[in-house]
């Protein structure tokens, strides 16, 4: 550890406070970038913009840092070249003007077609009296886009099967129009009308629930209670998917899409505020698209005539 590196160690720690953690990921990311100018020869006090940028592009394709990582370690050498600048060990911040690495875009899991017919298929041919519940709920989540807060406060008075549509009362209190499919219908009818009543009657309470799914006790369902349900159906078919609410929500918008449906319409259905929020479901679809294209697409070497 050289004295500039020390002085400013002991400066976050007796000065600023710092936790033993936070002073250890500070000097890991100084040594870090010193080793780096080490292997290509920079003095410390002679870094320019290119030699950060240099630095980061090693440490993301080179080292498989992530981007959330990288930022951190620019800020912190950033407030530790600020310190050397103080201290009248360099005469600039190259750190000042270098923004930090954008974090990458994680887009949300979708699940094919394929997967969620044979899904329902596996959970129809379930034997105990709960499929019928969880196939309303599978077939909902799956042709409406509910948010999972949304299914678990749903009230059957909000539920119009005469034109098969839910009005729904969203983030920012701000109601909408959500249809529903046939074999959704279908699906909640049935339960409402053989297993609800049946569950309605496991709960001694005074006050019956008005909420329309109901959890075996005869309760409105909570968002861990669905997330939870979910979880059993996978155990109970053997079909494990990493059923999420949000998987089948995100499902619902990119077949939509996939299917011509128009972003203005998706984010309707949705509850974006934004079109920008829904503009995610447009890469979704191409990542889909390179997906199938490389598990359908004969995989060549890529070699010209004559080479050996």
């Amino acid at each position: 550890m050289n004295k500039p590196e020390k002085e400013y160690l002991d400066f976050l720690k007796y000065q600023r406070n710092y936790t033993p953690r936070t002073l250890e990921n500070y000097q890991r990311d100084i040594d870090k970038f010193q080793a780096f100018l080490d292997r290509e020869d920079i003095l410390f006090d002679a870094v320019k913009p290119l030699d950060i940028d240099n630095f980061l592009a090693d440490e993301i394709l080179k080292n498989g840092i992530s981007h959330r990582s990288c930022q951190r370690r620019l800020s912190a050498l950033r407030g530790y070249y600020a310190f050397l600048k103080k201290r009248g060990y360099v005469e600039t911040n190259p750190f000042a003007g270098v923004s930090s690495p954008k974090a990458e875009i994680k887009y949300p899991a979708v699940l094919y077609l394929q997967q969620v017919e044979r899904l329902f298929s596996a959970n129809a041919k379930r034997e105990d009296p709960l499929w019928v519940r969880d196939q309303a709920i599978l077939e909902l989540l799956y042709s409406s886009g509910l948010r999972a807060s949304e299914l678990v406060g749903l009230g059957h008075r909000q539920i119009d099967f005469r034109v098969r549509s839910i009005r729904v009362k969203g983030k920012g209190n701000k109601t909408r129009l959500v249809p529903f499919s046939k074999s959704a219908e279908e699906a909640m009818k049935r339960y409402y009308g053989e297993l609800r009543p049946l569950l309605l009657a496991k709960n001694k309470d005074a006050l019956k629930s008005d909420k329309f799914f109901l959890n075996d006790h005869g309760r409105g369902l909570t968002v861990r209670g669905l997330e939870y349900i979910l979880r059993a159906v996978e155990e109970k078919t053997g079909i494990y998917l990493g059923l999420h609410p949000h998987e089948f929500r995100h499902t619902f918008a990119t077949h939509l899409l996939e299917n011509g449906a128009d972003l203005r319409l998706i984010q309707e259905l949705l509850g974006h505020e934004t079109i920008d929020t829904t503009q995610v479901y447009t890469h979704v679809s191409k990542e889909k698209m390179k997906a199938q294209y490389d598990s359908f697409f004969p995989s060549r070497e890529g070699k010209l005539p004559g080479d050996k």
